[in-house]
């Protein structure tokens, strides 16, 4: 398994072709290029206007009025938790994830960065998950899972 470094650029002048040169001959590939700009006041977002991430596991409803579950992403979620809350590693977390099919929300496979990065989100959904009755199977489950078999 190849492993990778990223390194993020912040540009606070006019852009130089010379850090392209100058990354490309140390060995490093580009792989983004993030742009902003101000927005003129005709474009500004109405008051209220949402500007923030939708927190994974979540949708905009079809009335695009509230948020509701992903069932996708909430499953993915789901399975997190319960591989963490067994005390799996990232990596096996990694693994399990993608072997089941669970992507992220850009299509891509999980990672272990990107399961780190979903430890607050997981923290702030917990509650909500050791309450359901699907959390108390699963708990039942893995719970059975590491009990010694009776001689």
């Amino acid at each position: 398994m190849a492993f990778f470094e990223r390194v993020r650029d912040v540009v606070s002048g006019p852009f130089s072709p010379d850090v392209i040169q100058q990354r490309t001959a140390a060995g490093w590939q580009m792989v983004s290029i993030e742009w902003r700009r101000e927005l003129p006041d005709s474009e500004t977002p109405p008051e209220g206007g949402f500007d923030e991430d939708i927190p994974y596991g979540l949708r905009v409803s079809d009335d695009c009025k509230r948020l509701e579950v992903h069932l996708q992403e909430h499953q993915a979620l789901m399975l997190m938790m319960e591989l963490l809350v067994q005390d799996f590693s990232y990596s096996a977390i990694v693994s399990d994830l993608n072997e089941k099919g669970f992507r992220m929300r850009d299509g891509r496979p999980w990672s272990r960065v990107a399961v780190f990065n979903m430890i607050p989100r997981l923290i702030e959904v917990g509650p909500r998950f050791f309450n359901s009755e699907e959390w108390e199977k699963r708990r039942q489950r893995f719970s059975r899972a590491k009990a010694p078999d009776a001689l």
